[in-house]
Formats: C-alpha cells, structure tokens, sequence
C-alpha cells in the first residue's frame, strides 16, 4: 500500500510586532531630560495610541554617541537582525537613529525593502508609506544635519576660545600646562617656555622630529612625534594667551 504524502501547508505569516527604539549620548543624558525612561514611556504611549501592539522589546543604546551609524551600535544592530516584514519600529526622535542626512535615507531605504515600518514621533508618525511622506522625511532630516553640523561648529569655537583663554574643558591637558587647583583652569608650567624654545633651538640644529620626541622624553618631558610636529609647525592659542 502507497501512502500519499500530505500536501504542503503554506507557512502563516508571522504577527505583526512592534520595536521601540531609544539612544542617549552621554550617561548623565541617561537619567535626566529626554532620558531613556521618558523615551520608553512615549514610544509605549505612542503604540497604544496607534493601535500599535504592545512593544515585544524596547532596544537601547546608552552613552552612544549620534554619529555612529545604527548598525555599528550594539542595540541597533540586534534591532535591525529581529525585525521582520510588517514589524514597526517606533523611535520618539528621528536623530535617535540616523547620524545624517545620507545614513537616514539609507536605513529607511533598508527598512522599506524589507517591509518594515518607520514611525517618528517628531515627524508625525509612520515616514515611510507614501512617496510625499519619504521626501518631507528626507528634507527634513537635511536640514537637521545642517543644523548638527553648524552645532558642532559653533561648539568647537566656544571650545577653543575657551581653552585659550586657560579654561579647563575637559580631555587631555595640553603639553607643557597643567591643571589649577580647583580644576577649572589650565596654567603654563614655568619651564615651557624655556623648553619650547629648546625644542625649536634643536629643530635649527636639524635633529629629525623623532630624535627631538625621544631627547625631551629622555630630559624629563615626555612627548610624541606628533606633538613635537604641531609644536614647530602651528602656533597653539594656549601658548600665546594662557599665562604662568
């Protein structure tokens, strides 16, 4: 007796899911102001509102900074290997996952490829069902890259006036100045002076980059090619306005 095989039975699609989304860049930004609980609260509300289903998981990358792309981050990339064709993916703010302009159009291209929606709060909601959603979406992140960029700008101006003017910032202490007692300020040490012009005297002499590093780090002030390079080829701010 010939048994008949059973015919196939087609595979269900699997039920719709909902992922939330949130990043911080700093630890403190963790806790307070658009925090990671203020973002998991809205994304949840946001869901419910929309007749959403109750986020499966909530992915998130604290103290990660914007301008590393989502799929280098440890949840995004998690997020973007589990999410399947009809899934949503909810972030309260669009620069909670894209690093620019070009990276936004490039996830969301991935995502529509893929059958999964892309809702922002901030722009509204759901940015990827419509030919007119897609191009206000991708205007409107232009525009939040220039405005980060010109941030960043303006940012790094106040920073260097800053340090010039001998105010502490944070990050490494420039050669030959340390740190006042309270740890607000930058001083110079009161041998720089004479030991930048040695350096220079030794330059005049024609001691290689590295042989000037390896003399100052054998005399007591350690220094790497590098520094010795931006020292005799650029004028630091610190050096002409910071005083002893």
């Amino acid at each position: 007796m010939v048994r008949r095989k059973k015919a196939a039975v087609n595979e269900q699609p699997s039920e719709a899911r909902t992922w939330g989304y949130s990043r911080v860049s700093t630890r403190q930004q963790a806790d307070v102001g658009h925090s990671l609980e203020d973002q998991k609260i809205r994304i949840a509300a946001y869901a419910t509102a929309n007749n959403l289903p109750v986020p499966t998981e909530i992915f998130v990358d604290a103290a990660t900074s914007g301008t590393v792309g989502l799929q280098r981050r440890e949840a995004g990339k998690r997020m973007l290997d589990v999410a399947k064709r009809r899934d949503a993916i909810v972030v309260t703010k669009a620069d909670r996952l894209f690093r620019s302009a070009k990276n936004a159009l490039e996830i969301s291209e991935l995502l529509r490829a893929r059958g999964i929606a892309l809702h922002c709060q901030d722009l509204g909601g759901e940015i990827l069902n419509s030919p007119t959603s897609r191009l206000m979406f991708g205007m409107m992140m232009l525009f939040a890259t220039i405005e980060a960029e010109r941030i960043g700008e303006r940012t790094a101006l106040v920073k260097g006036t800053q340090t010039a003017l001998g105010f502490y910032i944070g990050g490494k202490v420039p050669v030959g100045f340390k740190r006042s007692a309270d740890g607000r300020r930058i001083t110079k040490k009161k041998t720089w002076d004479k030991n930048l012009a040695f350096i220079k005297a030794l330059d005049t002499e024609g001691l290689t980059i590295r042989a000037i590093a390896d003399r100052m780090t054998a005399d007591g002030t350690p220094m790497s090619r590098s520094t010795v390079y931006r020292l005799l080829t650029t004028t630091r701010k610190v050096d002409a306005v910071a005083t002893s």
